[in-house]
């Protein structure tokens, strides 16, 4: 299905242990999940790369009789216009020094799931690209003097997919509401592992 725009990305913290999603203070939120809204001036781009392989033509009998299918490996190249410095801290693995309040590198990657929100070209449907496990890199910042103009230095991530039992094993899962199938609340519990709808709390 062709897509235009990029409407949402929600992000949440996994315990590495567990594989669900962690809640709270040394999560993302109360709830877990972090929608990067447009408060926080929303994401400019999510482009998912690596989806598949191409495979390799296997020869028998002088004829191609086959094609290998090697996995692939998505990797997500991102660029969020104002995360909040914490989360930002957080999701590639820094840890905070309680006396000089400092966010150095822990030496360990923290699981991240992530829910990418698109539409349909005629926007009548909602297209979603769901990674339930997976490492965030920072791997540059780029800052530069103001001139005449501002010269931002957004926070440019990449994300690299690992399998997700949720998913037997694969890295990512594709949704849209055009499938009969499709239950919002379903998909969020299957990405974010953990999660609880507030509509079926009592």
């Amino acid at each position: 299905m062709a897509t235009v725009g990029l409407k949402l990305v929600t992000l949440a913290l996994k315990d590495s242990e567990t594989g669900k999603i962690i809640a709270g203070e040394n999560g993302l939120s109360e709830n877990g999940l972090l929608p990067i809204t447009t408060q926080m001036w929303g994401t400019k781009t999510a482009n998912i790369t690596n989806i598949q392989e191409n495979g390799a033509i296997q020869y028998g009998n002088n004829v191609a009789v086959f094609v290998s299918t090697p996995k692939g490996a998505p990797q997500v190249a991102l660029d969020f216009n104002k995360l909040p410095f914490e989360v930002t801290q957080k999701i590639v693995g820094r840890k905070q020094d309680p006396d000089t309040g400092a966010w150095v590198e822990s030496g360990k990657r923290p699981s991240v799931a992530m829910l990418i929100e698109s539409e349909s070209i005629d926007r009548m449907n909602k297209v979603y690209y769901g990674f339930g496990n997976g490492t965030m890199t920072q791997a540059s910042i780029n800052n530069g003097t103001d001139t005449n103009a501002e010269t931002l230095a957004t926070d440019a991530l990449n994300y690299q997919a690992l399998s997700t039992p949720e998913f037997n094993g694969e890295m990512l899962a594709m949704y849209s509401d055009v499938s009969k199938a499709f239950n919002e609340a379903k998909m969020k519990q299957q990405v974010f592992a953990g999660y609880v709808d507030p509509a079926s709390k009592s």
